[in-house]
């Protein structure tokens, strides 16, 4: 049967938040809820029981809440598909399963053959009843983005830029949702901006995913190596106001996203100083 990724584009708005699972709070959600953004991602490899999705789902009263991702190394498939079916009698159609396979580094021996393991979970999920219209997956490349338009709703792609968005919206067509993350950085003050992305992005180009997929979509392996130059990280983790992050997000949009979820950074700040005046620039309305 054909899938209709439709419910899932209109759940989740065309803007949400991107933020690691252990700093969310049922507050933050609420916050995030209330300046109008659509969807809030749970970041970090959320566990299996997807108690944290509860507690959000719980605190809120129509925020989309996903996952980005719940990886399927260390979250068996059975294990999720009842967490997926017990959010869904509780808060119908308000949660979004996004899948994925997780980096090599961090997997060591068990990541081998990822995309036969990718297939073999969301055949699991199939078996257990969770709806291919309310999951996504995290897709890089053109045979898991494949993938992601024929078994999912659509795609959840993390560390990209618009670049990579028009290339993902060429592979899956007119009809899948494509959602990326997207880092932003609320300071004016260039070097003290650039020295967090630098940090930031510091664990990320050592990790061959996104070192292959930035270095297929515009960047150049001197760019990306030694700290990554000026100009990638400004690229990679755009600074500056409200207004200047607001049209960094407009051009994933541009680029053919049906939803950007934004990353505020550094992470350990108040993200709500950023979130507010961004959904004021965006023209968010709860």
């Amino acid at each position: 049967m054909p899938i209709s990724p439709s419910s899932a584009i209109q759940s989740v708005g065309q803007v949400g938040v991107w933020r690691g699972g252990s700093l969310l709070t049922p507050e933050i959600a609420s916050s995030i809820e209330k300046l109008g953004y659509g969807a809030l991602w749970i970041g970090g490899s959320p566990a299996a029981d997807l108690n944290i999705a509860e507690e959000l789902l719980d605190a809120t009263e129509h925020l989309t809440i996903a996952t980005g991702i719940v990886n399927i190394w260390t979250a068996p498939a059975a294990s999720v598909a009842a967490s997926f079916h017990r959010l869904e009698r509780t808060h119908p159609g308000r949660f979004l399963l996004g899948i994925g396979i997780g980096h090599r580094e961090a997997q060591g021996d068990t990541y081998q053959k990822p995309y036969a393991a990718l297939v073999a979970y969301l055949d699991a999920l199939d078996d257990a009843g969770v709806s291919a219209e309310r999951r996504v997956i995290s897709a890089l490349g053109p045979k898991t983005l494949k993938l992601a338009t024929e078994r999912a709703a659509g795609t959840h792609p993390y560390m990209t830029t618009p670049a990579h968005t028009r290339f993902a919206r060429e592979i899956v067509g007119d009809d899948s949702l494509i959602a990326p993350e997207q880092r932003l950085i609320l300071n004016t003050d260039q070097d003290e901006a650039r020295a967090a992305g630098r940090r930031f992005l510091s664990r990320y180009l050592s990790l061959s995913n996104y070192r292959r997929t930035l270095e297929s979509h515009g960047f150049a392996a001197a760019d990306l190596d030694g700290g990554a130059t000026d100009e990638a990280v400004d690229a990679l983790t755009p600074h500056g106001t409200a207004a200047q992050l607001a049209t960094t997000v407009r051009g994933h949009l541009d680029a053919g996203a049906n939803h950007v979820c934004v990353q505020v950074l550094p992470a350990s700040e108040d993200p709500m100083e950023t979130l507010r005046p961004l959904a004021a620039e965006l023209g968010l309305s709860a």
